[in-house]
């Protein structure tokens, strides 16, 4: 019993810190005629995000973005992931790669 107890206390401490690890709400982007809906999108500084981005045309796409460190390949039709790491405030920018002229965005971060 004694050794029970040091046991039992652990799993209840890793059990209360089980919700920081957990992924966040997603963010809703959407890709339509080769552009992001919505372009600009604003999320808190030093805190990790997820966007759960819906490709509604009928070609892939990849989320792409050197300062994100971010990139996904999402079937036409389909819906992806992108995890983003906690960022400093500023701004910064992501595309499609394969129609960058169009698909741009920018996530602010403050």
């Amino acid at each position: 019993m004694t050794r029970t107890l040091p046991l039992l206390a652990a799993a209840g401490l890793f059990l209360a810190a089980a919700p920081a690890f957990a992924d966040p709400a997603p963010i809703a982007l959407t890709l339509k005629d080769h552009k992001f809906s919505p372009a600009e999108i604003t999320v808190p500084a030093n805190q990790p995000v997820l966007l759960e981005v819906t490709n509604a045309d009928a070609l892939a796409e990849e989320f792409d973005s050197d300062s994100l460190k971010a990139e996904n390949v999402i079937a036409g039709g389909q819906k992806g992931l992108v995890r983003i790491r906690p960022l400093k405030p500023g701004r910064y920018t992501f595309s499609g790669e394969y129609h960058s002229k169009t698909a741009q965005g920018v996530v602010i971060v403050k």
